[in-house]
């Protein structure tokens, strides 16, 4: 159990107390009550808002209940001290003693600090990527991917059982449009001069040994053959050829589904129909008309009856078709079909995609919750661009992959760990600017280096410690001083960061918190810049070394913790 959760059940027990003795009513809501670090160190190491939040309704003054739950709290041997501020906060300063416990216990969980079991016995599915299987991936798709990655790893770290989904779009007209682009690189693969490709198809050269493949399989026997007998084996295919493109390049981030779930096989298997049943047995879709779009005059519009989902009953803004005048589905009832069943697997569904779909994040949410009957928590994270720079200039365009840069060609030049780490390093609704000098710039201002360099300088000292030949003894933390137990404190707060972090669905805390948490650990390192007896090593006193050098592996251990969720390994070595 972490420090802060320690606390919160200290706290806890403090106010079923003050229940049974009449001093609050039983049964008061207390999941707004909270215990976290003061916004302000000076005012103590923990803070809680119990008083102020049940003081209302409890029927009592917010002051007079904080002088009674601190009566209770300055009991705990941990507490050294409780105040009261303003209208009733709580603010509670612990005893040395208890941070260099906490010092202890980060090394004794080592890789399991921070690790929990609040998500035992919920199933979440993280679906992310699901990028159109007609080429290799590009840097539009890599946050999204970094992102969902990481959340699925954060989520585990909790105790949660985790499904790694990425949806294949195999049904719609961009797969007939990659299976025509296949067509023409498989004539021109049996000597055909092509000439340019023809507008509307895909220009990338990554369909050439497509076209190669398919030469050697099938011969001349569909050079002049109608389409209707080859496109569908050209574009299983081609699929099947992109998908296996798309899993390499995703391998180089680390990053690997445990389901590729196809839209053609979900169609196949009647699974949208299945959905629209269930609907209709339960009065969520109907057949309509729906209203003329704004801005058009009747002459431009042309009233047919549709299957309509109710989704304005969820939340929506209008009702919205499943099925297409001619019968075939719209991307919404695909989507819909698609979401009924992952829930048939997961308590809890999770969807990464770009912020050009936040329109339709409406309505799959009304799905989710009509289909699920509102059981199901369905979170949707957009994701913004990156905008590529090489010394602040716009990166020029791949001829290679059709007008995009490749994801791989990235991560070869400066590193997956390079490359994730810095996809988390903003708020993935926030836009980002990826510049391939910076990201690799050796500077505080480089947050990839900044941490990396920390967890290296830890890594040297014992190195460092060994050549100065010191007879190190066991760690006597009781010679850490303030300044080495203000490091503690902030480690501390590792688990409780994670925990915030998974649920929020926000994995850039992570590296936030690491950015920190390595921010301090410099500033204490170059105190011996000034004063040789604040240095780590010190020849000449191996006690205050030896527990230096605990306090150090301590923070270096919460540095690959935090950097393990985020996919990035630790250096012990900068290049």
């Amino acid at each position: 159990m972490s420090l802060y959760n320690r606390f919160t059940a200290h706290l806890d027990a403090v106010l079923d107390a003050l229940e049974a003795d009449g001093t609050l009513p039983a049964g008061l809501n207390r999941k707004p009550v909270t215990v976290e670090p003061p916004r302000d160190p000076s005012h103590g190491d923990l803070a809680t808002n119990a008083a102020m939040v049940l003081a209302k309704p409890a029927g009592t003054n917010p002051r007079a209940l904080a002088e009674k739950i601190v009566a209770g709290l300055e009991k705990l041997d941990e507490v050294e001290g409780a105040s009261i501020a303003g209208p009733g906060f709580i603010n509670l300063r612990l005893t040395d003693a208890t941070w260099r416990a906490e010092l202890a216990a980060i090394h004794a969980e080592a890789a399991d600090y921070g690790r929990s079991t609040s998500g035992e016995g919920v199933t979440v599915n993280v679906e992310y990527v699901s990028a159109n299987p007609t080429g290799p991936m590009h840097m539009g798709h890599c946050r999204g991917a970094v992102v969902g990655d990481a959340l699925a790893t954060l989520l585990e770290h909790i105790g949660h059982k985790v499904i790694r989904e990425y949806y294949i779009n195999d049904a719609g007209g961009q797969v007939d449009v990659l299976a025509r682009s296949a067509h023409v690189r498989y004539r021109e693969a049996l000597g055909e001069a092509v000439g340019e490709i023809p507008e509307g198809l895909y220009p990338g050269d990554y369909l050439v040994p497509v076209g190669q493949a398919l030469a050697a399989e099938y011969g001349d026997r569909f050079v002049g053959a109608p389409e209707s007998e080859w496109l569908v084996p050209f574009r299983t295919r081609a699929v099947a050829a992109m998908m296996d493109m798309i899993r390499s390049d995703l391998a180089l981030l680390g990053i690997h589904h445990d389901i590729f779930a196809s839209e053609a096989e979900l169609q196949a298997a009647g699974k949208p129909d299945a959905a629209e049943k269930w609907l209709r047995d339960h009065d969520l879709v109907y057949d309509g008309v729906l209203e003329a779009p704004k801005g058009e005059t009747p002459e431009d519009w042309e009233p047919v009856e549709l299957p309509l989902f109710r989704s304005t009953k969820f939340g929506d803004d209008q009702d919205r078709p499943i099925r297409k005048s001619n019968g075939s589905w719209t991307y919404f009832g695909a989507d819909m079909a698609y979401h009924y069943q992952k829930a048939q697997t997961a308590d809890q569904l999770i969807d990464i995609w770009g912020a050009d779909h936040g329109g339709t994040v409406k309505r799959i949410q009304a799905a989710v919750a009509a289909l699920t009957e509102g059981k199901a928590r369905f979170d949707v994270k957009l994701i913004q661009m990156v905008r590529l720079l090489r010394d602040g200039e716009p990166v020029k365009m791949s001829k290679r992959a059709g007008n995009f840069v490749t994801l791989a060609d990235v991560v070869r030049e400066v590193g997956k760990d390079v490359v994730r780490f810095t996809m988390l390093t903003r708020k993935a609704d926030a836009q980002m600017d990826f510049d391939f000098a910076k990201v690799v710039e050796a500077s505080k201002d480089n947050p990839v280096f900044y941490v990396q360099y920390a967890h290296a300088r830890i890594s040297s000292l014992g190195r460092r410690a060994e050549e100065a030949g010191i007879a190190l003894p066991a760690p006597d933390l009781s010679r850490l001083g303030t300044d080495e137990l203000g490091l503690v404190k902030l480690a501390a707060q590792f688990p409780r960061v994670v925990e915030g972090a998974a649920s929020a669905r926000e994995p850039h805390r992570i590296a936030f918190y690491l950015n920190d948490l390595a921010s301090a650990f410099h500033s204490w390192w170059n105190l011996g810049n000034d004063n040789p007896k604040a240095r780590v090593i010190l020849t000449d006193d191996p006690a205050t070394t030896s527990a230096r050098l605990f306090l150090s592996r301590g923070i270096g251990q919460i540095i690959r913790n935090g950097l393990a969720l985020m996919g990035v390994a630790a250096l012990t070595e900068m290049q």
